[in-house]
């Protein structure tokens, strides 16, 4: 389904992360502390999106170090053109198999799962660079996975 759409798994979390967010764009540290990459390697995947037309980069006007990656509507469309399939196939594997009460539970254990195992899954949602994205930055600069800038 996403190679069929030209999507690697990191590129489709990475555009449905940024369709996700307020104004549809991240900033690059906040993306990288939501996937899991290293800065490098959120570079790397913004790099080929961008190639492709499917995000662009944005200068942030407050921090002349930071930038946003921003999804276009080139990437909108290639969303689009693989979330109806993605969407079913949850409904058909994992949560049309339970019942409402079943999957509440069940949403309410994945969401405390997440914030244990990847404490920084949502880090730049709200739109702010508030305290848990800088938590998570530093985290990700204690444990090597954050590069210097």
């Amino acid at each position: 389904m996403l190679s069929g759409a030209g999507l690697s798994e990191i590129d489709f979390e990475t555009v449905i992360r940024l369709a996700r967010s307020p104004g549809q764009r991240l900033r690059m540290s906040d993306l990288a502390a939501q996937t899991e990459l290293s800065t490098s390697g959120v570079t790397r995947v913004v790099d080929r999106l961008e190639r492709e037309g499917l995000v662009t980069r944005q200068a942030c006007p407050s921090d002349r170090r930071a930038s946003y990656a921003v999804l276009t509507e080139a990437g909108r469309a290639r969303l689009e053109s693989v979330l109806p399939q993605h969407v079913q196939d949850i409904e058909d594997w994992f949560t049309g198999l339970l019942g409402a009460e079943e999957l509440e539970a069940f949403l309410a254990t994945l969401r405390k799962i997440r914030n244990v195992v990847r404490p920084c899954a949502t880090a730049g949602a709200s739109g702010t660079a508030g305290a848990q994205a800088v938590a998570c930055a530093a985290e990700a600069a204690m444990s090597g996975q954050a590069e210097a800038p």
